[in-house]
């Protein structure tokens, strides 16, 4: 299989369809982040993260994605990270979005509607993942920090990102973020579905 190339390229080239694509799949993203916390059976790392956080301090999850997204760029800075428009964009368009589907999406209370919620925000989440990586604007902060720590350590990708998210989840699971089956069902489900949708999505110049 012909790897796909995701390395940034200016926002330039194919600017409307790129940035159409960018925006589309944060706000899906968002959406599907929004889906999961109200199935309130299992977050991933990063979410359980914020949602502890949301709960100890009484701001809403948005802002909180927001705050965290900030937090994680300020340590791009000596890993000597360069954040593109793309990562700006995820930060702002994300903790928005999540905020208002929250606002108009309540909690589930049957079990049913639980599981339908979360597993479409598992195969949108990863739909919006690829749409947005693939326009090739830049990473978010929390891609950005997982390839600049392997840069500077050496250590694989795969060994970086293990580390990063089971020290999120430690930590928003002490701070009362929920841990439950939607996030052993993200964790297996989320890399294959991405990896799978890319090839579809991903903008390719013109040879």
């Amino acid at each position: 299989m012909t790897a796909i190339d995701l390395r940034p390229v200016r926002v330039s080239i194919s600017p409307a369809r790129r940035l159409t694509q960018l925006l589309a799949g944060l706000a899906l993203y968002g959406t599907s982040m929004a889906m999961m916390t109200r199935a309130r059976l299992g977050l991933d790392p990063w979410d359980v993260l914020h949602e502890g956080i949301t709960k100890r301090t009484g701001l809403t999850f948005g802002t909180v994605v927001g705050i965290a997204s900030v937090a994680v760029l300020l340590l791009w800075i000596p890993l000597r990270q360069r954040p593109g428009l793309g990562t700006v964009l995820n930060v702002l368009v994300i903790s928005v979005v999540v905020d208002l589907v929250r606002a108009v999406l309540p909690d589930q209370q049957v079990l049913g509607w639980r599981i339908t919620l979360l597993i479409a925000g598992i195969l949108l989440n990863a739909v919006a993942t690829a749409v947005y990586v693939g326009a090739r604007l830049g990473p978010g902060p929390r891609d950005g920090l997982m390839t600049g720590l392997a840069a500077r350590t050496g250590w694989s990708v795969r060994l970086v990102r293990t580390g990063i998210e089971v020290t999120a989840l430690a930590a928003g699971w002490l701070l009362g973020g929920t841990v439950g089956a939607g996030t052993i069902l993200y964790a297996l489900a989320i890399g294959p579905l991405t990896q799978a949708l890319l090839p579809h999505v991903a903008w390719r110049e013109s040879r």
